[in-house]
């Protein structure tokens, strides 16, 4: 079974405002992770919506749905 922020789209793209690289999430637009490299920046965003997933949880709140599924 694949987990579930998996199936969320990420993306990462140069932020000249920062000088870094930044991890996005779209099901996630609240959420964003600046790095050095566009690997780090995936990594940490993606770490980021599982934190945001299990806090969700804890707190019986909705959490989106990934557009792949819809």
């Amino acid at each position: 079974m694949i987990p579930e922020m998996d199936k969320y789209t990420y993306r990462v793209m140069w932020s000249e405002e920062d000088s870094e690289f930044v991890g996005l999430c779209t099901e996630f637009p609240g959420l964003s992770w600046l790095s050095e490299t566009p690997e780090d920046a995936l990594k940490g965003v993606r770490s980021l919506v599982s934190e945001c997933i299990i806090d969700m949880k804890n707190n019986i709140e909705p959490i989106p749905s990934p557009i792949a599924t819809h």
